[in-house]
């Protein structure tokens, strides 16, 4: 079964049910198998500035989700993508997180991510 990392951008569409039927249904998929999300994720989950409410549900599902720490093969990745292509250091983790562990990183962020090269991911509005 596919294994998938679950962008920051991707949890808040999803927590408001944003996505169209397809979409909503590839990440019950990857939320019933248990989320995984970059340790990058989690602070930027943590960091957003939202009403209660919602500051629950992103706390409820960082908790309910793995997430997956820097480890030495993402460094080594990052350091890879961020020497072959303009991006951001957090993306570069995401990515590289997602290509340590041989997972399709679910994303609205494509251009970012394209040419990344190995990397698999997946645009819920797209589906």
């Amino acid at each position: 079964m596919e294994q998938y990392l679950i962008d920051t951008n991707v949890v808040s569409d999803y927590l408001s049910a944003s996505f169209p039927a397809t979409g909503m249904a590839l990440m019950d998929i990857a939320i019933d198998a248990v989320p995984n999300i970059s340790i990058i994720t989690q602070i930027e989950l943590l960091c957003w500035n939202t009403d209660a409410h919602t500051t629950l549900s992103v706390k409820e599902f960082i908790t309910d989700s793995n997430v997956l720490d820097i480890s030495p093969d993402v460094i080594t990745h990052c350091v890879a993508i961020r020497k072959g292509k303009k991006i951001k250091t957090p993306d570069a983790i995401i990515a590289a997180t997602a290509l340590a562990n041989n997972y399709t990183l679910i994303t609205i962020n494509e251009k970012d991510f394209s040419n990344i090269k190995g990397l698999k991911f997946i645009n819920p509005h797209k589906v």
